[in-house]
């Protein structure tokens, strides 16, 4: 199932429009000095309004699948209490749109936008009371979309809400902490828990999952310690939030490394989470070697190499300076994708896998430079050919693969500089021009298509 994915903060815009109540990224980004150029959401794509011109889009492109996220904020203003029909309306419109076009609707139900309301009432996902709201607000949507909507994904990327949101305070809601994170992460299990557990019940029909981030590890050597720390890595990226949804409980050495700063999940709770996930998502960009001791050169500091809380993990890590680079300064390695499907698909008993994110920024000033994207051309037909190895030579079930982004958008904290669309967005008139990348995308699609 070949497919593009975006996220509702991202492409939206619309911020006070149609009931919808107020995230923490609207405050986060309205913060002075905390985002690229001071820029924001507010209008972002204007998807809001444009929806069908970028089904369209699709359409042209060939996808049998779209990856969106909802936001909580448009469906639940407060995010709990009355239900906001302006809101269900305009998701109802584009799934109707999507599938009148062929296109398989993908929900994430959480892609970072917490309502603000909820940070402010039960200090966010540090209150357990917001997981029992994040279970109303899934029930909600599932009643109101789960007879067309077949596709479900509960969380986009925990890591980067635990981590960058509550422990470097780079994401909203903005807070510092090295303990946090593993609370504001235990939480999101449970949410998690708890939603997949309201699925199940009402009966819609479909499969639901979770989308969890993670770059390959490399050992620097082929020495054990260098493997073992390629792997206590991984699981401390991948496994943080995936070990509990097969296992029903955290990687090993996570409380090994951390004692009692990591939460305990109950003997209910454990029943809850284990084999809760009918798929595993991935969304993966880049790769690092990885080693125990410092790298003799070439080292990467952990926080700038997505690692997880660097001061726990005691894993270095490193580059080949022969690696391409995107402009996000994230390393082009093919192989380590590869490399990480087999890791996933071994490790979790070949339990089925969404490509959920895999995409290329490359810079550009204007847009006739942006059309001319080599770079993510070549990224795209690299990427994608490691993947089809990965399942027609290793045997990994990757049943689908969307790729970041269909648009350029809101690059969170790095405001609209960085650009991931296979579709340039001009920011002053909102108009769309495919580049060079979509057409080697559409021939990628039509190749691999049965």
């Amino acid at each position: 199932m070949w497919g593009v994915a975006t996220a509702a903060y991202q492409i939206e815009g619309a911020w006070l429009e149609g009931g919808k109540g107020l995230s923490i990224w609207d405050a986060h980004a309205h913060t002075p000095g905390v985002i690229h150029n001071n820029e924001n959401g507010d209008i972002a794509c204007d998807h809001y309004h444009r929806f069908e011109q970028d089904v369209e889009l699709m359409a042209r492109l060939g996808v049998q699948a779209y990856r969106f996220s909802i936001a909580w904020s448009r469906i639940l203003p407060d995010g709990e209490t009355e239900v906001n029909p302006e809101g269900v309306a305009f998701y109802n419109r584009l799934i109707d749109t999507l599938l009148a076009n062929g296109i398989t609707p993908f929900v994430t139900l959480y892609h970072w936008d917490l309502p603000l309301a909820l940070q402010m009432r039960y200090d966010g996902w540090l209150g357990y009371r917001t997981v029992e709201c994040f279970a109303h607000y899934a029930e909600t949507c599932f009643r109101a979309f789960g007879d067309r909507v077949k596709h479900w994904i509960t969380f986009n990327e925990n890591w980067c809400t635990a981590v960058l949101g509550n422990g470097v305070g780079y994401f909203a809601p903005g807070r510092k902490s090295p303990d946090e994170p593993y609370q504001v992460g235990h939480h999101l299990l449970l949410a998690h828990g708890l939603a997949v557990e309201r699925f199940h019940d009402l009966g819609t029909g479909g499969i639901i999952g979770i989308a969890n981030n993670c770059d390959w590890r490399e050992p620097l050597t082929d020495s054990e310690e260098d493997r073992a720390a390629a792997q206590e890595s991984l699981e401390f990226f991948y496994g943080w939030f995936t070990d509990p949804v097969v296992f029903g409980d955290y990687p090993a050495i996570m409380r090994k490394r951390l004692g009692q700063r990591l939460p305990t999940f109950t003997e209910t709770q454990k029943k809850l989470l284990k084999g809760s996930a009918d798929f595993l998502g991935l969304n993966h960009y880049t790769t690092h070697y990885a080693s125990r001791q410092p790298a003799a050169q070439h080292s990467v500091a952990a926080e700038d190499g997505n690692g997880g809380m660097a001061d726990d993990q005691k894993v270095h890590l490193s580059y080949d300076p022969s690696w391409e680079r995107t402009s996000m300064g994230w390393f082009i390695v093919p192989s380590g994708f590869r490399s990480l499907l087999n890791w996933i698909h071994h490790r979790y008993g070949g339990l089925p896998i969404y490509v959920t994110e895999n995409g290329c920024s490359q810079a550009a000033e204007n847009r006739e430079m942006a059309v001319k994207d080599e770079v993510r051309s070549t990224f795209i037909t690299a990427y994608t050919t490691a993947m089809l190895e990965a399942v027609k030579t290793d045997g990994v079930d990757v049943r689908g693969y969307c790729l970041w982004t269909m648009l350029d958008n809101f690059e969170w904290c790095r405001g609209y500089d960085m650009r991931f669309g296979l579709v340039f967005t001009d920011f002053q008139t909102l108009d769309r021009t495919p580049k060079d990348s979509f057409y080697t995308y559409q021939i990628i699609i039509r190749e691999n298509t049965a």
